[in-house]
């Protein structure tokens, strides 16, 4: 399957990402064993490489840990966000001084293996899928002020973004029909509130609830935790009324009967909370 590559996020976005890194590395002292190793003025070049095969997400936030220990850094990429890339090569080349090669090295490698690890999970779930017509798509359900970065790196890997935030639209849960009182009168007040501009979605358990949810107008259900009969049976009930998505701790192993029953998108929080990082190195270069 041919990803289409993303276009890469504003380094005014990247940019506090990194400082913060830096920040909490670098503590009070800085970079104490480059400082006792290594000559002031030495230079070196090193080589970041892929140690295993995946799909290459962060080389801009690991261009900018460098340029922000030392603008003097030469950091000459050779491959972009999104490549699949076999064990063994060369992401990119970094040249400059030494001590600041070493002291950017961990923050660079931190965005680049969990960003990797991401778009690499990512890229083999949408591959595995591809004969149905589900879309997989990410959650909320990531890591504190890297939101941003993580669901890049989902794009990256060919899936699709859910909310990424509160904001963006309204999605009523479990909890809100609970408070409202019930399904309908939360979808009734949702629409009040939400002019033609903010889509609704709500999020049904039952047939039952699927039954009411449709009833009241909504055009899009996230069908949380069904079985894949059931699914299947949602899928049916929706079909021409509204758009369908599953969820609910879909992993790698069941994603392919969530497809096979029909559902437009499944959303999938272990993309962001559940990858393992891709193992890439920064080696010197004699």
């Amino acid at each position: 399957m041919t990803i289409e590559k993303e276009p890469a996020l504003d380094v005014v976005l990247l940019k506090p990402l990194v400082e913060n890194a830096l920040i909490e590395d670098l503590g009070r002292r800085g970079d104490v064993t480059s400082q006792a190793t290594i000559p002031a003025e030495m230079q070196a070049q090193l080589q970041i490489k892929a140690r295993q095969a995946g799909v290459i997400c962060g080389i801009d936030l690991a261009r900018l840990s460098f340029a922000l220990v030392d603008a003097q850094i030469e950091f000459i990429a050779q491959v972009q966000d999104g490549e699949l890339v076999e064990a063994g090569t060369v992401l990119a080349t970094v040249r400059g001084n030494a001590r600041h090669l070493l002291t950017a090295e961990r923050t660079a490698l931190n965005f680049m293996t969990h960003l990797s690890g991401i778009a690499t999970a990512t890229r083999q779930i949408v591959d595995s899928v591809v004969q149905y017509p589900a879309q997989i798509t990410c959650t909320r359900k990531t890591i504190p002020g890297l939101r941003i970065v993580q669901k890049y790196a989902v794009r990256c890997g060919g899936g699709r973004n859910h909310r990424l935030g509160l904001d963006d639209a309204i999605l009523i849960k479990d909890n809100h029909i609970a408070i409202a009182g019930d399904i309908t009168t939360a979808i009734q007040q949702a629409q009040k509130f939400a002019g033609h501009l903010i889509p609704i979605e709500v999020e049904v358990d039952t047939l039952e609830q699927l039954a009411q949810a449709l009833d009241a107008g909504v055009s899009l259900v996230l069908l949380d935790n069904m079985s894949p009969e059931t699914l299947s049976q949602a899928v049916a009930m929706c079909k021409g009324r509204a758009r369908t998505e599953a969820s609910g701790g879909i992993t790698p192993e069941t994603v392919q009967a969530a497809a096979s029953t029909g559902v437009d998108f499944i959303a999938m929080g272990y993309l962001t909370h559940s990858t393992t990082a891709l193992d890439i190195g920064l080696d010197f270069s004699a």
